[in-house]
């Protein structure tokens, strides 16, 4: 491994460090505080996502805000600030579809796939509304940030 690759991946693990530590601060004040603070950051619900890990076959679970969500259907972009990498969650939807998530306090069944071309340029009008950030995150990066469409089952 020469210097630069030394140096990318050094980066890399600060970033994911950082993603992590602040999802698990996210966690401990959600519990502390029953639900109640940081429920809905920039107006947008906090969706606890449970996937299975494409790797070791393991649980995992990671906080995401939902900009687009109705009675049939929760909407997740899988932007990792803008990071030129799909996050793990989403590389582990991609593996296992089937998964659950916890939205307003209610666990439901999901099967989740990657929105489409015209999936997509229907919903990032209404995601880029729910929260400008996500078109800050595309200007960062040259991959299309995926939209993950989960339908819920009951």
């Amino acid at each position: 491994m020469h210097q630069g690759q030394g140096q990318a991946l050094h980066k890399y693990a600060l970033k994911d460090g950082g993603a992590k530590l602040m999802n698990l601060a996210h966690r401990v004040v959600l519990t502390v505080s029953g639900n109640k603070l940081l429920a809905n950051p920039f107006g947008m619900p906090v969706v606890e996502l449970h996937t299975v890990g494409r790797k070791s076959g393991l649980p995992r679970s990671c906080y995401l805000t939902a900009p687009v969500h109705d009675a049939d259907r929760v909407v997740l972009v899988a932007s990792k600030g803008g990071d030129d990498r799909n996050p793990d969650w989403y590389r582990n939807l991609q593996a296992h579809p089937d998964a659950e998530l916890v939205i307003y306090g209610r666990r439901r069944k999901v099967h989740a796939h990657t929105a489409d071309r015209s999936e997509r340029a229907e919903l990032w009008p209404q995601i880029t509304s729910a929260y400008k950030g996500y078109a800050n995150y595309q200007e960062r990066t040259t991959r299309e940030i995926p939209v993950v469409i989960c339908e819920l089952r009951d």
